[in-house]
């Protein structure tokens, strides 16, 4: 399994219109990807109710994890949405 660990820079947090835009690009990835705060349960990130249930805040660090052929790859496009501003996008 592979991780990365990935701190949410959208000011919303991963809510709203960021959870959708991660939501889409995760569910479109040829490997399952979970989300997780430390001290919480992982969802799948592919699921917009299960990332804005996350309660991901601005400046809140998340576990990415995958695993599988071309899981490095998904988790480096999914974690590079999360660490960006998305409030405007």
């Amino acid at each position: 399994m592979f991780e990365r660990r990935v701190t949410v820079a959208s000011k919303v947090g991963l809510h709203a219109r960021p959870a959708a835009l991660v939501a889409k690009a995760a569910a479109a990835q040829p490997v399952k990807i979970t989300i997780r705060k430390d001290d919480t349960d992982p969802v799948e990130a592919g699921s917009i109710l299960g990332l804005m249930t996350l309660g991901a805040g601005h400046g809140d660090e998340v576990v990415l994890a995958a695993e599988g052929e071309g899981a490095e790859a998904a988790l480096d496009h999914v974690a590079q949405l999360v660490s960006s501003d998305l409030d405007n996008n």
